[in-house]
């Protein structure tokens, strides 16, 4: 399994009237290949996914494999907080002929770390596609331990783990102990670098939709040794990695995204377009990285 070290978590784009932009979601995957990215998460946080139907989460799996498929790897998300709904996406992801499912720790009801693990295990043994944990308790109100996390990476086809938590702590224990071939990405920009200094192996992204060359720089000096070059790219990035999260993800990256001219869009309800303020300070950081 080689899907690289920077995953972009790829915006939905929408047409102005907030429908599904199928032609946009393409060409936004391939400006995404094209400029730095390994391989796609489609249909994530960062996609909407919680304002998307279960019917347009087929059509942009189909839309962005045809696209990209041959040149990157496309990870469905198909996890929901339903373990029996996750595990018919999931099955029509694989159908559709995906690289890897992304399943998200179940929000909402908050299961216990038990509950956490027969989820995760009962998706794992209805698919034979490898399988990437998402735990961001800020979003789903439920932390998945180290130790859930390490019983889950015995399982054949769990691979990875997108960890944002922001606890660099909880992410050495997992890298510490998970078998050799189980990778930890990491799921905040700002810790990509401090992440893979003590074992990380990349990292899922928002800020790659904008700087994935920098990003993939910044990765590979790391990698080559070079860690003077990487903290200095990391430093150069910092002030896009705090900009695009000023309000809720999606937002500044969406509205990023059209300042640049690429497909994006609005975003759909309940979130809401950025402030006149919030434009102001995205357009900042933007310029500061010496993007626009």
């Amino acid at each position: 399994m080689q899907w690289g070290r920077i995953l972009t978590a790829m915006v939905t784009p929408f047409t102005a009237e907030g429908k599904l932009d199928i032609d946009g979601a393409r060409k936004l995957a391939v400006h995404l290949v094209e400029h730095g990215s390994d391989g796609l998460v489609v249909a994530g946080t960062t996609g909407e996914s919680p304002a998307l139907t279960h019917e347009e989460k087929i059509e942009l799996f189909r839309a962005v494999k045809e696209a990209v498929g041959d040149r990157a790897a496309v990870i469905a998300g198909t996890g929901s907080n339903s373990t029996a709904a996750s595990i018919e996406l999931s099955r029509e992801a694989a159908a559709l002929g995906v690289d890897g499912l992304m399943l998200v720790v179940p929000y909402y009801n908050r299961p216990s770390q038990e509950g956490l693990y027969r989820h995760f295990e009962a998706i794992a043994a209805a698919t034979s596609l490898p399988i990437i944990l998402y735990n961001i308790p800020s979003r789903t109100g439920r932390n998945m331990e180290a130790a859930t996390t390490l019983r889950l990476a015995a399982i054949k086809n769990i691979v990875a783990v997108k960890e944002a938590s922001g606890d660099l702590d909880q992410a050495t224990a997992i890298i510490r102990q998970a078998p050799a071939d189980f990778l930890l990405y990491s799921g905040d920009d700002s810790l990509t670098l401090p992440l893979m200094a003590v074992g990380g192996y990349g990292i899922i992204s928002v800020a790659a939709h904008v700087a994935g060359e920098k990003m993939q720089a910044m990765v590979s000096a790391f990698t080559a040794g070079d860690t003077r070059k990487a903290a200095a790219l990391h430093r150069e990035l910092f002030p896009l990695f705090k900009g695009l999260f000023i309000t809720s993800n999606p937002v500044p990256v969406k509205e990023a995204l059209n300042m640049l001219g690429l497909p994006a869009g609005p975003v759909r309800l309940p979130l809401v377009g950025a402030s006149k303020e919030e434009k102001e300070k995205i357009a900042a950081a933007l310029r500061e990285t010496g993007l626009l």
